[in-house]
């Protein structure tokens, strides 16, 4: 039987990158099992206006500043690889 791995797949704007996510997306994408994709828009203009955000498969995750942002994406990360280990 083949093993499927859970993906975390993190998007961002950059008309974001004011916050500082271009920078954590770095280290984000350094990490196994993960894919980063920055667009142009995500369509979420009044989030990407306030504060840093990205999408973790799909779902809206916020910070106050770039390092919460990464702090809210790990939790993500780590939910997503808790839900893995559960199937396996």
């Amino acid at each position: 039987m083949e093993e499927i791995r859970l993906r975390a797949i993190i998007e961002y704007c950059t008309h974001n990158t004011v916050h500082g996510t271009e920078e954590i997306m770095d280290k984000i994408r350094q990490l196994p099992d993960c894919e980063v994709y920055e667009y142009g828009c995500l369509t979420s203009c009044g989030l990407c206006y306030l504060s840093p955000y990205a999408l973790v498969n799909g779902e809206s995750v916020e910070g106050e500043t770039a390092e919460a942002l990464y702090d809210q994406i790990m939790i993500k990360i780590h939910e997503i690889r808790i839900i893995e280990d559960w199937h396996s």
